[in-house]
């Protein structure tokens, strides 16, 4: 099998290398001392970062970026259409997918702590990388969304420790070699590529099979999947409750005048610390409880510790970020696109000093309106008011049997507080001619909904 470890002499090129992740493994190659570069369709604040570190970077897709290149990275995103890929397939270039070049380089750590779950990776492993960072231990941490304290979605460390996501996605997270498995969830997601929440399950089992002997697993038991998972491996379990069940639990939550909560870790009725975030919801409790846990167990870190360095956490971008103001109105987003975020994003938005709440949710796959339509017909109770534009296609193709209207009529169906407004211009009508002073809106998605900030914010 293709090895990036025997390229050491050669040029490494990434195809796509705009991405979180792509980036991320670039630098990770670069601090190595491989030799890198990568282009991409789109500039993004990414690839200003790997200019910053001197890596030659294209903006476009031409056959001659890949000429001379010893191995090729490319991303799911990547056709085989693509004149890059297309190339070096031609010319019998090496090529490696990106989650299999992750999974290679996690297999060079002796310590590999891997976050899984189908929610709340990005700020569980950010949180690590802050608290590891700020106890003067040196990990290399890969996370899959753009972190203020980090080189976008990487650090590069000098430890012999790797902190990484591990998505669940086309069962990318089965090419990594950790020690320690977090899975804070287990939610039917990804559904164009499991057949149900069953076979889903069954991904995460043989995950934790991969652990070895040693290897430790970090497990959230209040979510009902995750137990039926536990249910069925063999190894190390240590478990992190927000409701007592597991065995470090967060106890006396509190909330201040902004919903930003703090609480203590409790392990067999004994107080260990005393953690106050910054950032809303309870979903960060628990977020934040398994980066403690984790930080003590697999990283010596105490917890004192962790909670000085939770202090000045902040939300790793588009989640829940402030994005600006106009006429008294701020505006939020959040990447939340899964009924289960979207319901733990907007009761952190409502615990939010507002007169109104207003919801801009853009659902960003024909698949998962489809088959989690009912879900997302429970998930806006909190908001007073929900705008759905026509759905984003995502990865998807539209069969016609699902429109942004059928999930209108599922959340009036529950909250009575949905409106179809077919485009962003509609919207943004509606909005400037009903928001008043003291509002607020969040928009919520992963496909390109997060660009209408910028559009709402113009005058």
């Amino acid at each position: 099998m293709t090895n990036f470890e025997d390229y050491k002499e050669g040029r490494i090129h990434f195809i796509g290398v705009g991405g979180c992740s792509m980036s991320g493994l670039a630098q990770i190659l670069n601090n190595l001392g491989y030799q890198v570069s990568g282009s991409d369709l789109n500039d993004s604040p990414f690839m200003q970062t790997l200019r910053e570190q001197n890596i030659p970077v294209h903006i476009g897709h031409d056959a001659a970026y890949v000429q001379g290149a010893a191995l090729v990275i490319y991303s799911a995103a990547i056709k085989p259409s693509n004149v890059e890929f297309a190339y070096a397939k031609e010319h019998g270039i090496p090529m490696l997918e990106r989650s299999v070049l992750l999974g290679q380089v996690s297999r060079g750590y002796e310590k590999s702590i891997c976050i899984a779950g189908c929610h709340g990776k990005t700020t569980i492993t950010s949180m690590l990388a802050l608290i590891s960072n700020d106890a003067h231990i040196d990990p290399t941490v890969h996370v899959g969304g753009m972190v203020d304290f980090l080189s976008g979605g990487v650090r590069l460390g000098k430890e012999d420790c790797f902190i990484t996501e591990a998505c669940e996605y086309v069962r990318s997270f089965l090419t990594l070699h950790p020690s320690h498995i977090v899975i804070n969830n287990i939610d039917d997601d990804h559904l164009d590529c499991y057949r149900d929440i069953d076979e889903i399950i069954d991904t995460f089992v043989q995950f934790v099979s991969l652990l070895p002997e040693n290897g430790v697993l970090f497990a959230n038991p209040d979510d009902e999947n995750t137990q039926k998972a536990l249910s069925r491996v063999d190894c190390k379990v240590i478990t992190y409750s927000i409701r007592g069940n597991g065995q470090y639990n967060a106890a006396n939550v509190a909330y201040d005048e902004l919903g930003n909560p703090e609480f203590d870790i409790v392990k067999e009725g004994k107080a260990l610390g005393h953690i106050v975030l910054h950032v809303p919801g309870l979903h960060n409790v628990q977020n934040a409880l398994a980066a403690c846990v984790v930080a003590y167990e697999a990283m010596g870190i105490s917890f004192e510790e962790s909670a000085k360095a939770l202090l000045h956490y902040h939300l790793a971008g588009r989640r829940f970020e402030l994005v600006g103001e106009r006429d008294g109105v701020k505006i939020f987003h959040d990447y939340a696109h899964h009924p289960t975020e979207i319901k733990a994003c907007l009761d952190a938005a409502s615990n939010y000093p507002h007169k109104k709440l207003y919801v801009l949710f853009q659902c960003n796959s024909f698949t998962r309106a489809r088959t989690l339509r009912k879900k997302y017909g429970l998930a806006f109770e909190k908001a007073d008011v929900v705008m759905v534009p026509n759905l984003y296609p995502g990865r998807d193709i539209d069969t016609g049997d699902i429109h942004a209207t059928d999930l209108v009529d599922e959340i009036n169906a529950h909250s009575h507080n949905a409106l179809y407004l077919p485009t962003f211009q509609d919207i943004k009508e509606y909005l400037l001619k009903n928001w008043q002073s003291g509002d607020i809106v969040v928009t919520l998605g992963s496909g390109d909904v997060y660009k209408q900030q910028m559009v709402l914010l113009e005058k």
